[in-house]
């Protein structure tokens, strides 16, 4: 346990960051699995505008170094192959 008050600053600031983050990824992830769905469904028009909402979720997710500017990319390009593909 944290004996210093630095180190149980620390511990707090590390906690807020635990919920605050796990928070932001379920969102994203619930944003993916709304396109997947409508991807799922054969829906394309459902597809395209989950799409859309779910883009700019994960572009600031990566910006704010939740997940990597990668992830996000291979995330986007995947979803996008597949609704193209439609």
């Amino acid at each position: 346990m944290a004996n210093s008050p630095s180190a149980k600053k620390r511990a707090t600031q590390s906690e807020n960051r635990r919920q605050r983050n796990a928070s932001r990824r379920s969102m994203m992830r619930t944003y993916l699995k709304a396109v997947v769905n409508a991807i799922a469904g054969n829906d394309k028009t459902a597809a395209e505008k989950a799409y859309k909402t779910a883009v700019p979720v994960l572009d600031s997710s990566a910006q704010g170094g939740l997940i990597s500017k990668n992830k996000a990319a291979r995330h986007k390009s995947r979803l996008n192959a597949l609704i193209k593909a439609m």
